[in-house]
């Protein structure tokens, strides 16, 4: 006698019904429950989790990703890749056909959620290493999709658009794979948003936050672009801030590794008073959200990219 289903196989059956109604993609969708989405609260970056990345950021296809703003790429004869011109093209244009928000460690989505509506033009994405939860959040913004969709005119202003269709998610590495996606100067923000505090010592080297990451994050958000960092650990805020701007910082700079410090600027309380981005990743987030029930206190920090030096012949 075959006895009641566990719960392992209740989540993979839920998560298939799941799959093959958004694969249909006819009528709206139901919203997935997270209780069927299990996993660790953490994943190690230092190990191989095959993952597929192209070579260069020339070679990313977005369209699956943002299929309203960008246009299908179809493959010739010679291998080439060329834009499809088909009547099923998109209705929308983007700011730049690729994301220039990025949400490192998006979790369940809550910032995209709260930050497509605030920015309709801009392609927002979500870089995440946990699979179950990457699937929770595709599932989420197809069904929000299908709850939002677009209406049948070619007349829509992207402002006039209704949300979810400006943000998509993608498994990756951001530690390793962050230059194969995305070229430089691309971003205007990037959230770091409650990282792993990797509290032993020998853990720090996996923090999401250290002078070599944070030059490589200039690399990507254009000058005038900001960096917000947000924390319930006071002891990984006064990290962050550390390797921004001073400890670690100096003395990397003084062995003749660089300066970070020349890259960014911290913004100052007057400035974050009238940011909204400060707000969402407060408020709307998940583990905002759990800080606030749980009476706890967030550390915010925001730093905004330095205009580049000019160029000085030797």
């Amino acid at each position: 006698m075959t006895g009641p289903p566990n719960k392992r196989q209740k989540r993979e059956e839920y998560r298939k019904v799941q799959e093959a109604h958004n694969e249909q993609g006819s009528g709206q969708l139901e919203l997935p429950k997270k209780r069927f989405y299990r996993q660790r609260a953490h994943a190690n970056p230092f190990s191989d989790h095959r993952l597929t990345y192209p070579t260069r950021p020339e070679e990313m296809d977005w369209s699956s990703h943002y299929p309203s703003f960008i246009p299908a790429k179809t493959s010739s004869e010679n291998g080439s890749s060329t834009t499809s011109t088909s009547t099923t093209s998109p209705s929308l244009t983007p700011e730049a056909p690729y994301p220039t928000i990025a949400d490192v460690g998006c979790g369940f989505g809550g910032l995209l959620l709260a930050l497509s509506p605030l920015f309709p033009t801009s392609l927002i994405l979500g870089l995440e290493l946990r699979s179950q939860v990457l699937t929770y959040v595709h599932s989420r913004i197809a069904a929000l999709r299908s709850q939002n969709p677009l209406p049948p005119t070619t007349t829509t202003t992207t402002t006039a658009a209704p949300p979810y269709h400006n943000i998509s998610a993608l498994r990756t590495n951001t530690m390793k794979f962050l230059p194969q996606l995305l070229p430089r100067g691309a971003l205007t923000k990037l959230f770091l948003c409650f990282p792993d505090p990797h509290f032993k010592a020998r853990k720090h080297k996996a923090r999401i936050v250290s002078s070599q990451l944070n030059a490589e994050y200039a690399f990507f958000v254009r000058p005038g672009g900001k960096l917000y960092t947000i924390t319930d650990v006071e002891e990984l805020h006064l990290w962050i801030v550390r390797h921004f701007e001073g400890g670690e910082a100096e003395e990397e700079a003084a062995a003749g590794e660089g300066d970070v410090r020349e890259l960014w600027e911290r913004v100052d309380e007057e400035g974050l008073k009238g940011d909204e981005c400060v707000r969402v990743m407060s408020e709307e987030t998940e583990e905002g959200k759990k800080v606030t029930r749980n009476g706890g206190r967030k550390f915010v920090a925001v730093w905004r990219r330095r205009e580049d030096p000019e160029w000085v012949e030797g």
